[in-house]
């Protein structure tokens, strides 16, 4: 080892640039905050002694402005099982951070032992082309994947383990456009009809599927839904809660909904007051009294969603759609035979605001612009003069 004349910066016995430095104080831990490195945030090994003094004042200069805060050499795996996982977990549904597990885990065993403030933005950028160029994942997926690596930088600087997010420097994985399968109304009555009424399994079954078309709610909301939320005399529906289902017998009521702004007032049609009515009557001969869509008074499974949905899609010769097409198909209900307002059907579906709502369901918007254009014929009215009432001085165009 040699010394430059650039102080904390040596070249080893092969020439090689690097640097070591005392920063202070972790204010965190006590320790004392030492680093040592031979390539900058980038991954890119310094050209010279004094490219690498620049980086050593550069490093000083965000250690003195996080206020003695530094990652202290924890490993992204540990800050993950320690303090993102703890965290996310009280922000999310039981049934979103189980799904979301799975994807950390990916994170978790791609950077395996490497420590969060050792991470470059080179490390992202190959973590993000290993994504996309990985034959197991859809660019969606990749997307997410990635998305929740990002997230756990964010929660990082939160903490002030590190003082800033590397992989912002990178570009995010743009997802796929996924057009979710839907019904048409057509296809609806279709499906609806397929149902014997007078059991009270297929009963439910039917009021199962008319309440998620004709109200657009998640499947989750639907399947914490009880009667003291139906209000028969003002024709509403209040959609205040979520469940978390382990089993039939194991489940807890959420009182909140998946954002903020899902908790909403839904009015009702009078053709569901009365299928609610019969179906409510029906409950009670069978000792039903408390789920909405529930034939034994605990909640359905979305297996058993799932189940209804495919016989009877199949008895009725339609295409098969997963439940959260049934939002879709009712935001499709609205627009195209009601062409009701973006900001109605936003609220509705309980979206914080109608770029929302413009962002997942667009496509189901129809394109009239023929027809706008159709209309715009013949309404302007003119009619032209034989001679001009400009007094015209100066040169004037000559037809050849």
């Amino acid at each position: 080892m040699s010394k430059t004349k650039y102080p904390c910066v040596y070249k080893d016995n092969k020439g090689v640039i690097y640097y070591q430095v005392e920063l202070g104080v972790n204010n965190i831990s006590g320790k004392r905050i030492q680093k040592k490195g031979r390539k900058d945030d980038n991954g890119k090994s310094f050209k010279s002694a004094r490219e690498c003094h620049e980086y050593v004042v550069k490093l000083k200069n965000k250690f003195n402005e996080s206020q003695g805060v530094f990652a202290s050499g924890i490993q992204l795996n540990d800050f993950i099982d320690k303090y993102f996982l703890p965290y996310y977990k009280s922000k999310v549904q039981a049934s979103t951070f189980k799904t979301k597990s799975h994807v950390i885990g990916i994170v978790k065993d791609y950077f395996n032992l490497t420590k969060i403030d050792d991470i470059t933005v080179r490390n992202c950028e190959v973590f993000k082309a290993d994504l996309i160029n990985n034959e197991r994942y859809s660019k969606t997926y990749a997307s997410i994947i990635y998305c929740s690596f990002r997230q756990i930088l964010d929660y990082a600087v939160t903490l002030e383990f590190i003082y800033e997010n590397i992989s912002k420097k990178t570009s995010s994985i743009p997802k796929e456009k996924i057009n979710v399968p839907y019904w048409t109304l057509e296809e609806f009555q279709k499906v609806i009809s397929t149902f014997c009424v007078n059991s009270f399994y297929e009963h439910m079954g039917f009021v199962m599927l008319w309440i998620y078309f004709n109200t657009g709610i998640r499947v989750g909301e639907g399947q914490a839904l009880t009667w003291d939320k139906v209000n028969f005399k003002d024709k509403t529906l209040t959609i205040n809660s979520t469940i978390d289902l382990k089993s039939t017998r194991k489940f807890e009521i959420k009182n909140r909904t998946k954002t903020d702004s899902g908790n909403r007032i839904i009015s009702l049609d009078d053709s569901t007051i009365n299928i609610l009515k019969n179906w409510k009557k029906d409950q009670k001969n069978h000792s039903v009294e408390n789920f909405v869509i529930s034939y034994c008074d605990r909640p359905i499974g979305r297996n058993t969603v799932k189940r209804i949905i495919d016989r009877h899609s199949k008895l009725a010769n339609v295409k098969q759609i997963q439940a959260k097409g049934l939002r879709h198909s009712h935001v499709s209900y609205l627009i195209n035979y009601f062409n009701a307002d973006i900001l109605v059907v936003s609220k509705r579906l309980g979206h914080s605001s109608p770029e929302i709502t413009l962002k997942h369901y667009s496509h189901l918007w129809p394109n009239n612009d023929r027809d706008l254009a159709d209309k715009m014929t013949n309404i302007i009215q003119y009619k032209t003069i034989e001679k001009s009432l400009v007094e015209f001085k100066g040169n004037q165009a000559i037809n050849m």
